[in-house]
């Protein structure tokens, strides 16, 4: 008797989980307030950072909030979210009677067209483009770790998270060590800007100069170990259904929440104030606590996941109202209501555009940020309304789900 062949099929747009398409959809507003700074191409950037040093004002108030609660806390909440949602895709197939060879593959297919649209975000609109780091970790976990035990996932992010702290400790000595022995005038390395791909009047030069440095961050941000950290995590807590039913893991969540904000808040802080001069660290030796706030962004993103867990226990048995609803529906549809900010931004700030991002500052772009983001919002409002799915969410699954089973 031979096995019938069950084809996989997406997830409806009803029915969905409530912590992790609230936590995207708000969670798309600290990315563009995070990304908008890398437009600011009219001015030096720090070594570590694109906020634009030696600021004042509303704009030294718009940086310390970024770099105290935003700042490398997004994308790897983000890379969280991520991998929730692959054992929930892997979990949802078998449940639907899809063998798990079929499974896997719809996973592999879903990762790779995802550095593919990585890959063209990258080259036509935004260099510091995620949607392929988080492909190219998606296809490695998935060969390696998908089916092992739950203690081999947080045995490997243990181990990853040690190398992460390793190295953060050999930046701090590394640093201790220059401070020491090299004459403080040999540091000044003048102005620099990572921003040169904003920069460039010719938009062919700066096609090329995108994907040049996508393909360099792409590979940098797996061996930088925080993502694939977030999505080991991701697939034990998915295991165990903590965003499923989040008021049976209340004590967790709690815990996680006011443990990780600490941790990022507190940390945050040193970066902020070290950005506003006021420990009197020359801006040179930033890199030093590089390494450090990447954990501490580490945990910052598990203590913003918990929160959304435990604002989902108190209202998930609810209807939504007019302002949840509509975060949800952004949620639902975080990919493209990523790539809108960078078609909003790009042409909008980049020297081959309007080029208005040489003439704003940190805190007028912000509002620029928070105002695209509030367009995102209504617009996956509508779309939820209309039944449909965002246009790069129906892209994706157009070209990962197969039209037909294979014979």
């Amino acid at each position: 008797m031979t096995a019938t062949f069950v084809a996989p099929r997406p997830a409806a747009l009803t029915g969905r989980v409530v912590a992790p398409d609230l936590a995207r959809g708000v969670l798309l507003l600290f990315i563009a307030i995070a990304n908008a700074p890398f437009y600011l191409w009219g001015q030096a950037s720090g070594m570590v950072s694109a906020h634009p040093p030696g600021a004042s004002g509303a704009d030294l108030v718009v940086q310390t909030i970024s770099l105290f609660a935003i700042d490398g806390r997004s994308y790897p909440m983000f890379a969280f979210l991520f991998g929730y949602g692959i054992w929930q895709l892997y979990r949802r197939q078998a449940e639907a009677g899809v063998d798990q060879h079929t499974a896997r593959r719809l996973l592999r297919r879903r990762h790779l067209w995802m550095i593919a649209f990585g890959a063209l975000h990258a080259a036509l609109l935004w260099m510091g483009d995620v949607i392929g780091a988080y492909g190219l970790a998606g296809l490695v976990i998935v060969a390696i770790f998908l089916d092992r035990r739950d203690f081999i996932l947080k045995l490997c992010a243990g181990i990853l998270l040690g190398l992460v702290a390793l190295n953060a400790i050999a930046a701090s000595v590394g640093a201790a060590m220059v401070a020491a022995f090299v004459p403080p005038e040999t540091l000044d390395l003048g102005e620099f800007d990572i921003r040169f791909a904003q920069a460039e009047p010719s938009y062919l030069i700066s096609m090329a100069l995108r994907f040049g440095m996508w393909l360099a961050v792409t590979g940098l941000q797996l061996f930088a170990f925080i993502i694939p950290i977030a999505i080991l995590i991701a697939l034990v807590a998915a295991r165990a259904g903590v965003l499923e039913e989040p008021e049976k893991h209340l004590p967790l969540l709690r815990r996680t929440a006011v443990g990780g904000i600490a941790i990022a808040w507190g940390f945050g802080a040193i970066v902020a104030l070290q950005n506003a001069g006021v420990f009197g660290i020359p801006s040179f030796y930033d890199w030093a606590f590089a390494g450090f706030n990447s954990i501490a962004g580490l945990c910052g993103a598990l203590g913003y996941v918990a929160v959304f867990g435990l604002i989902a226990a108190r209202v998930r048995t609810r209807p939504p109202g007019l302002v949840r609803g509509a975060l949800e529906a952004l949620g639902k549809r975080s990919l493209s209501g990523y790539l809108a900010q960078s078609v909003v931004f790009a042409p909008l700030m980049s020297a081959w555009g309007l080029g208005l991002g040489a003439q704003l500052s940190s805190w007028t772009i912000a509002l620029i940020a928070v105002a695209t983001w509030l367009v995102t919002v209504v617009l996956a409002a509508v779309l939820e309304r209309a039944g449909k799915r965002g246009p790069a969410e129906w892209a994706l699954r157009r070209l990962a789900y197969p039209r037909r089973p294979s014979s």
